[in-house]
């Protein structure tokens, strides 16, 4: 296990990361802090805990925003997938 080095908004918190991941983790750890700058930027300082509690609710929405608009498949994308499918099979047959 290695343990890395990340700076979010200038204090370092050292993470724990299983040896090869740590590329990784400064990657995320980059994300985060670009993320927290922003959040201070927009709504200044803010004492780390409520900073904290903060850019969790945000990422949170973030990453819930980005699943929710991958379409489902609907009942009727299924039939009209099953008909075709019927279809395939109707030909092969032949």
């Amino acid at each position: 296990m290695s343990v890395v080095t990340i700076p979010i908004v200038n204090k370092n918190y050292p993470m724990g990361c299983e040896d090869g991941q740590e590329a990784r983790l400064i990657d995320l750890g980059k994300m985060v802090d670009a993320r927290a700058r922003q959040i201070l930027d927009k709504i200044g300082p803010l004492p780390e805990s409520a900073l904290l509690a903060t850019l969790c609710i945000v990422m949170a929405d973030e990453l819930r925003s980005k699943t929710n608009t991958t379409p489902s498949v609907t009942d009727a994308d299924l039939k009209e997938i099953l008909a075709r499918i019927r279809e395939i099979k109707h030909k092969i047959a032949q």
